[in-house]
């Protein structure tokens, strides 16, 4: 088993994404892109096409693993600190070392009919997972002003319901908001803890089918709260436009 991401920087993305998560001002690392419907619609036609093609199930589920997994942690900016740019560039060395080693011995097909099914299920299904624990319709985002932590972590993160094999496999990340509230709890005690406090039974709560329908929503809608698809943002739009729009007098 190859593991890709580099522990210190994946650390840091970590420690930032539990104190920003849900704050519209501080959005950018750990988190899945997300504009709000009035940024979306100020953009350019190709700013658009972009957001429209990245938020693609097709292209985040599809093209994400290999881009989250295998690409991107191999690109260090060198204004990163010292310790961010070591850890990154030293496993990229490790990598280049075992994979030549892997290729050398099993030959690189082999190599390859090993790690890409390996890399694109558990990526997909490691997006998903990390999509709907924030990515739901009504999550938490405010501005800085007025975010907190724990109601990012109480209602802007997910309690997803699996089935007890799934929940096994995926180590209890479905109870995502204890892990927000307090990422010292392992995750074998997640459950636990969700069970033991009654605080935590009001959090927002979806199933499995609910997770995967929630791939529809796309754009942060400010003045209703809540998550919304493109189609409602286009409806929105076309009624603020009515709206605008100068009565032209009638014919007497």
């Amino acid at each position: 088993m190859l593991v890709y991401t580099p522990f210190a920087v994946w650390r840091r993305e970590h420690a930032v994404h539990h104190a920003t998560a849900g704050d519209l001002d501080r959005r950018g690392v750990g988190d899945v892109q997300t504009l709000t419907v009035d940024e979306y619609r100020a953009r350019p036609w190709w700013g658009r096409l972009g957001y429209r093609l990245f938020r693609n199930p097709l292209v985040m589920f599809g093209l994400g693993p290999l881009w989250v997994v295998v690409l991107e942690p191999r690109i260090v900016s060198w204004s990163a600190p010292r310790r961010l740019r070591r850890s990154a560039l030293g496993t990229d060395l490790a990598l280049v070392v075992l994979v030549a080693a892997l290729c050398w011995l099993l030959g690189w097909t082999g190599f390859l009919i090993v790690q890409l099914p390996a890399l694109l299920v558990t990526g997909s299904v490691g997006i998903w997972l990390f999509y709907v624990q924030h990515q739901f319709e009504d999550t938490y985002w405010q501005s800085s002003e007025t975010w907190s932590y724990d109601d990012a972590a109480l209602k802007g993160s997910s309690y997803l319901r699996l089935p007890k094999i799934l929940q096994f496999l995926t180590g209890n990340i479905g109870l995502h908001h204890v892990h927000h509230l307090s990422a010292r709890i392992p995750n074998y005690n997640l459950q636990a803890a969700h069970d033991e406090n009654a605080a935590l039974h009001t959090v927002p709560t979806i199933s499995l089918l609910e997770g995967l329908r929630a791939t529809r929503l796309k754009l942060w809608d400010e003045q209703q709260g809540k998550l919304v698809g493109f189609r409602v943002a286009r409806a929105s739009r076309a009624d603020a436009e009515i709206s605008t729009t100068p009565l032209r007098p009638t014919a007497q």
